[in-house]
């Protein structure tokens, strides 16, 4: 890779992270009527562009942009705790899109659907271990919450990936 590629490429990573951040912050001002019912509850907007980056740049490079998104949200628009239940949902659900991913029997909105689902159980899990309590009941909202989430970012990637070329590095 020369000096003008690694630029480019840097340039990409720098611009979707961007983009990550921004679509995290802006999904702060969407109203959100599950909230009363379902704390922390939301519609995942950042994970657009990690299922993008990973279809069209690979899992390490998703990987970088999924950290990054987490440690800058957090630190600009959280706390510690939501830093420790993000990167475990984020975490979980970059591995479960992964696996899927590999099989190649899944299309971009099944593998979302799972990157919901997972992100929502790796941040149960965390908040078990945080609080010592039994959350496992707070389990099956979030469950339908990862389903409808992931379904609805998963057209959304699909269409986006459809108008992409296939490589974007």
């Amino acid at each position: 890779m020369n000096f003008s590629s690694r630029t480019a490429h840097l340039a990409q990573y720098g611009i979707l992270i961007a983009l990550a951040f921004i679509l995290s912050w802006l999904e702060t001002f969407l109203p959100n009527p599950l909230e009363g019912m379902v704390p922390g509850i939301k519609l995942g907007l950042a994970n657009l562009v990690v299922i993008i980056a990973l279809f069209r740049l690979g899992f390490p490079a998703a990987t970088v942009i999924s950290l990054l998104r987490v440690l800058l949200t957090a630190f600009t628009f959280g706390n510690l705790s939501m830093l420790f239940y993000s990167l475990a949902g984020a975490a979980l659900s970059l591995l479960s899109m992964k696996l899927l991913q590999h099989t190649h029997r899944f299309s971009a909105t099944g593998i979302s659907i799972i990157g919901g689902l997972s992100h929502n159980i790796g941040q149960v899990i965390v908040a078990m271990l945080i609080l010592g309590s039994n959350l496992i009941y707070y389990l099956p909202y979030l469950i339908i919450g990862g389903c409808v989430s992931g379904f609805l970012i998963g057209l959304l990637a699909s269409l986006i990936l459809s108008r992409l070329p296939k490589s974007i590095a």
